[in-house]
Order: C-alpha cells, then sequence, then structure tokens
C-alpha cells in the first residue's frame, strides 16, 4: 500500500468529518453517517468510506445487506497517530526552545 495514502485521505474534510462521526459513535452504517454528514449526499459518503478504507482507516464489516463502518485501532493509524505526534513534538521542542531562548523581561523593555 502507498504509504501516502492515509495522509492523502486525511486531507478531505468531508472525510475527516466521517472519521469523526466514527471515533464518537462507533460503529455505523452508510445511512447513518450521510445523516450525520449533512454537506455532501448518500453517494459521497460511500465513495468517502471507500477512500477511508482503501487507505486502512476503517474497516468494514458486513451483516446481511448492511455494511457497518469503524475506525480501525491498528495498523496505519497507528503510524499516522505516531507522523503526527512526533511532527508535534517537534514544533513544541521548537516553541519551548525559542520561549527560553528569549531573554527575560525583554517585552518590558521595548514599551
Amino acid at each position: 500500500m502507498n504509504e501516502n495514502l492515509p495522509f492523502n485521505a486525511l486531507a478531505d474534510p468531508v472525510r475527516r468529518s466521517i472519521l469523526s462521526v466514527l471515533a464518537d459513535r462507533g460503529e455505523c452504517n452508510a445511512g447513518s453517517l450521510a445523516e450525520q454528514i449533512p454537506q455532501v449526499g448518500r453517494t459521497a459518503v460511500s465513495m468517502h468510506l471507500r477512500v477511508l478504507r482503501d487507505a486502512g482507516l476503517i474497516k468494514e464489516r458486513r451483516q446481511g445487506r448492511f455494511r457497518y463502518y469503524s475506525v480501525r485501532p491498528d495498523g496505519v493509524v497507528q503510524d499516522v497517530i505516531e507522523t503526527l505526534q512526533s511532527i508535534f513534538q517537534i514544533s513544541l521542542d521548537d516553541a519551548k526552545a525559542a520561549a527560553e531562548a528569549t531573554e527575560p523581561g525583554a517585552a518590558r523593555k521595548t514599551s
């Protein structure tokens, strides 16, 4: 699988909304998700679900004629979380270093 697929999937705000609903509600079918995502129709939700599934971010369970979707707690999701944590930690470390490098009272001297 292309390692960029999960990040490409997360680039779309509708797909992020779908993931948020699934994270909040747990397992849902496409119809329930479409009710929660008013900016697009059911057909579009199904298309977005396919992209999320192909990227390894959600899993699908079939029961009769229905398909139920939920966030995958393992695999690619863990890789995405670790990558984002690393990026944010570097930014936080840089901000902390910049704040510590600032001379105490410098803001008072300029006013």
